[in-house]
C-alpha cells in the first residue's frame, strides 16, 4: 500500500496530500462559481448559466423540502457551497494519482515525511501518494461535520432559543441525556458516513490498479460508479444538514399555545 506524506509541525501531524487536495478543491469550486456568474444574460443565457440555474433550483428545492420556504431562502448559499465542495472533493481522487518512490529518508520544507525505517519496512522502496480525495481523510469530514454542528446549535440558540432549549427535555425531562447524546452523535455519523464511502472507493481503486492491464475495464466501471456515489454522499450530507438546521430553528405554531 502507498504511504502518505505526513509531517509533524508543532505536535500536529499534517498530511500534505490532504492539504494539497483541499486547496485544489477550494480553487475548483471558486473558479466554477466565478465562471458561472461571469456572463449572465436574460435573453441569451449560456450553457453554464443554464446549468447554474438548474443547480440553484435543485438546491432551493432541497432546502425547501427540509424547512418552510420563508426560512429556506437564507440557506440556499450554504446548501450550494456544501454540495459543490463535497462533490468536487469526493471525485477529486478519481482522474489520476501522483506517486513518488523513495529509497532513503526524504524531507520537504525541512520536515521529514519518509524515514529510513519506513523505507526498510517497504523493502527499500517506499511509495508515497500525493493525490487523493480530501474526503477520504476522516479529519476533513470530521472538520466539516463540526462546523455544521456549531452552526446548527448557534442558529437554534439565537433564532429559536425557547423551543430549542425546550426540545432537550421532550417528551419528558429525564430524556435530557438521550437527547444530548443524539446531538453529539450527529456530527460523528455525518463524518463517518462520508469518509467511509469515499475511502472505501479509493481503496478499491488502489486494489484494482494492482491488477495491471487486467483491471482497466473494471477500473473504468468503478470510477463511473464512484462519481454516482460521490454525488449521493454530497446530497446526503447537505440534506441532513438542512434537516438538522430546520429542527433547530423551526417549531410548530401550536407549541406557543401551551
Amino acid at each position: 500500500m502507498h504511504l502518505f506524506p505526513v509531517i509533524e509541525v508543532g505536535g500536529f501531524h499534517l498530511d500534505l496530500s490532504t492539504i494539497l487536495a483541499l486547496l485544489v478543491s477550494c480553487t475548483v469550486v471558486f473558479v466554477l462559481a466565478r465562471v458561472a456568474v461571469s456572463n449572465l444574460s436574460v435573453h441569451n443565457p449560456s450553457r453554464m448559466q443554464n446549468f447554474l440555474e438548474w443547480v440553484v433550483d435543485f438546491v432551493h428545492n432541497l432546502v425547501a423540502s427540509a424547512m418552510p420556504l420563508e426560512k429556506a431562502k437564507k440557506f440556499i448559499a450554504l446548501g450550494m457551497t456544501l454540495i459543490m465542495f463535497i462533490f468536487v472533493s469526493n471525485v477529486l481522487g478519481l482522474p489520476f494519482g501522483i506517486v513518488t518512490e523513495h529509497h532513503h529518508e526524504t524531507k520537504i520544507f525541512g520536515y521529514t515525511y519518509v524515514t529510513d525505517e519506513m523505507v526498510a519496512e517497504h523493502d527499500g522502496h517506499a511509495h508515497v501518494a500525493w493525490w487523493k480525495s480530501p474526503t477520504a481523510d476522516i479529519m476533513v469530514t470530521l472538520g466539516l461535520a463540526v462546523v455544521v454542528f456549531f452552526l446548527i446549535h448557534y442558529l437554534g440558540f439565537t433564532q429559536n432559543r425557547k423551543h430549542y432549549i425546550k426540545h432537550y427535555f421532550q417528551p419528558f425531562w429525564f430524556f435530557f441525556p438521550l437527547n444530548l447524546l443524539e446531538q453529539v452523535a450527529r456530527p460523528i455519523t455525518l463524518a463517518v458516513r462520508l469518509y467511509a464511502n469515499i475511502f472505501a472507493g479509493e481503496l478499491l481503486i488502489a486494489t484494482i490498479l494492482m491488477l495491471g492491464f487486467v483491471g482497466f475495464p473494471l477500473l473504468a466501471v468503478w470510477q463511473g460508479f464512484s462519481i454516482f456515489v460521490g454525488a449521493i454522499q454530497a446530497f446526503l450530507f447537505t440534506i441532513l444538514t438542512m434537516v438538522y438546521i430546520s429542527q433547530a430553528i423551526v417549531h410548530e405554531d401550536h407549541d406557543d399555545d401551551h
